[in-house]
């Protein structure tokens, strides 16, 4: 197989955004929590070797083995329930499983499994996508995964694996009529909890306080116009102020003037979740935007390679990818923005998280190696085989 590669057929413009917006998310950690720089630095070479050995597996083969991703995937997520030293609570929520001094966050990991086997799935069912029977039979298989991530609890990552749920379905030829429906129910449904929550003095029953009541008061946090009295939206605040400091070329890296709101802890998780606050004060609108292109063009190069992929899979994979990175930078900048509640999401290969970090170099890692098999791949593998049974032929004769 590694003989049958071409080199030219190797996305190194891909390579090189990584490893350059990678590059930025160590200078801005540093700057944030200078203790997490060089695990980060880590991460990321640990992360390009990774995703160099993966890109090199033929992801066909990877494919046979859907089943047991997705089993291997409930498995993975059932050890949080488990209780003991190996699951680890943080901040009121279990999703770490702690071995030794080693954390591993199985919920990325996951979205990368689901994304292998949705791939694969969709395609041995094109034919027959938009019957009830494969609808639903796919709805069904998302449920348990969802239902693990939900009761961590997750909300973030829940919404995440929906929404990428409904990219692939989209991806994969679903039919219009059926995303409409979908997407006016949606909308209803979004619009009535808005309705709902923002009357005066609304409180949820018991049994659902204790389930979804730490996201309704992000929400609420989000909606009120009192910082004063709501953490989230003060937080917010804060993150706005310091991406508005920098203003168009920033304060500068490291720098430790009085007014930083970075260096004077005005954002917490300044080094995960705000880091785009970190970015916005230290290299300013430019340097943001310089980010944000830097994913832009991240997402383009899964584009172009899901637009040469061999089969379905190969499509799916590319863009289940492309939408996992498009709709995290999207919840993280808005977050840091304030233009959605305050939900903690990394910023894709920049925020600090080796478990986040490595397991998007293992996606980019399948996308390139769609890229190596592209249809020119496949074209020019046939006409190899087809001459050499013709010689073997030839030879038989004589």
């Amino acid at each position: 197989m590694l003989r049958r590669y071409k080199l030219k057929n190797y996305n190194f413009r891909l390579v090189i955004l990584l490893i350059a917006i990678s590059i930025i998310g160590v200078l801005l950690i540093g700057s944030a929590d200078s203790a997490d720089q060089k695990k980060q630095a880590i991460g990321v070479v640990l992360g390009v070797v990774i995703m160099i050995i993966v890109s090199l597996l033929d992801y066909s083969w990877l494919l046979n083995f859907y089943w047991v991703l997705y089993i291997g995937n409930l498995m993975m997520l059932g050890v949080l329930y488990l209780g003991g030293s190996t699951a680890k609570n943080t901040f009121g929520a279990t999703r770490w499983i702690q071995i030794g001094s080693f954390q591993f966050q199985p919920t990325e990991l996951s979205k990368i499994f689901l994304i292998m086997f949705f791939a694969m799935f969709l395609m041995k069912h094109e034919e027959d996508l938009n019957t009830a029977k494969t609808i639903f039979t796919a709805i069904g298989l998302l449920i348990p995964p969802l239902v693990m991530i939900y009761r961590q609890p997750d909300l973030k990552n829940t919404i995440t694996v929906m929404v990428l749920f409904c990219f692939m379905m989209y991806v994969a030829g679903l039919s219009y009529k059926v995303i409409a429906v979908v997407l006016v129910s949606g909308s209803a449904l979004v619009l009535a909890l808005l309705l709902v929550i923002t009357q005066v003095n609304f409180q949820l029953p018991a049994a659902l306080d204790k389930t979804i009541g730490y996201q309704l008061g992000r929400i609420q946090d989000w909606l009120s116009d009192d910082a004063d009295n709501a953490d989230g939206r003060l937080q917010q605040q804060n993150s706005i102020t310091a991406i508005g400091s920098g203003k168009l070329t920033g304060k500068g890296l490291n720098n430790n003037k009085v007014s930083s709101a970075n260096k004077g802890n005005f954002v917490s998780q300044n080094h995960n979740d705000f880091i785009f606050a970190v970015a916005g004060e230290e290299l300013g609108f430019f340097g943001c935007c310089g980010i944000i292109l830097l994913l832009f063009l991240i997402l383009v190069e899964c584009i172009r390679t899901s637009r040469k992929a061999k089969d379905l899979s190969g499509t799916l994979i590319c863009c289940g990818m492309a939408g996992l990175i498009a709709f995290q930078s999207f919840l993280n900048i808005s977050v840091a923005t304030g233009i959605l509640p305050n939900t903690g999401t990394p910023l894709p290969f920049v925020s600090y998280g080796l478990t986040s970090l490595v397991t998007l170099y293992i996606g980019m890692g399948l996308v390139l190696n769609v890229g190596l098999q592209n249809r020119d791949f496949v074209t020019r593998n046939y006409e190899l085989l087809r001459r050499k049974t013709i010689n073997e032929h030839r030879i038989d004769r004589a």
